[in-house]
């Protein structure tokens, strides 16, 4: 049985200048937005709605007075959307010496610096807004001192309140996962499901021999770092992790009717490859040696069920998490890196920058139907003009 504890730590910062650091700054909305559309709806639909309920709750407006209700929903929508930009922005910096030291301070001090951040924006945003929503040409009746005792600070406190829970619910998220935070809102894993997965088995060559040579407290600091930085590929293409186990991690995508779709695992894990090359002089650096890592990949049915009480988990059980674990395992002895199954090969259409080596079937311990399987590696060509 396996057990979701955590989804990974955000993904890396970008920095730049100049022309360049605007369009990767633009690259992370759209990533983020691309990544996660469900965030970005629910978060207008939940501005619209608070801006619709503010207008009828607070506000001295006629219930036929269908403008004002409107311009409120947009007041509502560019509050929520201002929420989701810092969000993202904080998100998308969690590598740089800011991110860093909020990363440092305990979760409630973070929280706190989030949502006064997020007040601020919110109080240049809906004043700004306010102008463009209101404006009248020959003046502005409503901009008057008794604007700002009233209307404005039921504004700032109502979206220091959204960007509290906001923040909280996103801490939580990645605390527990986001689909244990999501299961047990909805109740989906009450009772066991069966999914189809392709589950990928990752882990750290050689960690026994780097703890003995580091010492398991600064090993432990590769491993951490190690995970923090696979991150950013894995939800790039649609992976999500399911736990962290030692010096392995766990993760899952769902199989769909789109051969294409479904070689996502493998474009992760040459990122993954490509981000550690990149990386190299820095773990260089800092730990005297660059990681190397090994994955096993296996595709098919999974029980998904949540557990646990105190601390709830979700637990994957069943045979393809029990192969996908020995594949990995299977690495090791075989000295190949990456190898797959024959049940993912019928599922994934191998992309022309891959190459699939001789097919092999070998017993897997712990089962008894014996398993087809191939070693994978970036095309010799390409690789040689990378």
């Amino acid at each position: 049985m396996f057990s979701r504890e955590q989804d990974g730590a955000c993904a890396g910062g970008l920095s730049g200048s100049g022309e360049r650091g605007v369009r990767l700054e633009r690259s992370i909305f759209i990533r983020h937005a691309l990544q996660r559309p469900g965030i970005l709806i629910a978060s207008l639909v939940t501005g619209l709605l608070v801006g619709i309920c503010y207008r009828y709750l607070i506000e001295d407006t006629q219930p036929d007075d269908w403008g004002n209700y409107a311009r409120s929903a947009v007041h509502g929508m560019g509050l929520a959307l201002t929420a989701w930009v810092v969000h993202t922005t904080f998100a998308s910096n969690t590598r740089s010496d800011f991110g860093s030291a909020l990363r440092r301070l305990p979760l409630w001090v973070e929280l706190l610096i989030r949502s006064l951040v997020m007040t601020i924006a919110f109080i240049v945003v809906g004043v700004a807004l306010q102008l463009v929503l209101y404006a009248e040409p020959l003046g502005l009746h409503w901009f008057t001192s008794d604007w700002f005792r009233t209307s404005l600070p039921s504004i700032v406190a109502i979206g220091f309140a959204i960007s509290l829970v906001f923040g909280a619910l996103t801490e939580m998220g990645r605390l527990i996962g986001g689909p244990v935070l999501t299961s047990v809102i909805l109740g989906t894993y009450h009772r066991p499901v069966r999914e189809e997965l392709i589950v990928m088995f990752l882990d750290i060559a050689s960690s026994t021999r780097l703890a003995e040579e580091m010492g398991e407290l600064r090993v432990h600091d590769l491993i951490t770092r190690f995970f923090f930085d696979i991150d950013e590929p894995i939800s790039d293409h649609g992976g999500t992790v399911h736990a962290y186990v030692g010096d392995e991690v766990i993760i899952t995508w769902p199989i769909t009717r789109d051969p294409v779709r479904n070689t996502r695992c493998l474009h992760c894990l040459f990122a993954i490859e490509h981000k550690m090359a990149r990386l190299g002089r820095e773990y260089e650096r800092e730990f005297g040696t660059v990681p190397s890592f090994r994955a096993g990949l296996h595709a098919g049915p999974v029980i998904v069920s949540e557990c646990g009480d105190a601390k709830r988990q979700l637990a994957y059980f069943g045979d393809t998490m029990n192969v996908a674990a020995r594949l990995c395992e299977y690495c090791k002895g075989a000295k190949q890196p990456f190898v797959i199954s024959s049940e993912l090969l019928h599922q994934a259409a191998i992309p022309s920058d891959l190459e699939l080596g001789e097919g092999t079937t070998i017993k897997l311990r712990g089962r008894r139907e014996p398993v087809d399987i191939y070693s994978v590696r970036q095309s010799t060509v390409l690789a040689h003009s990378a």
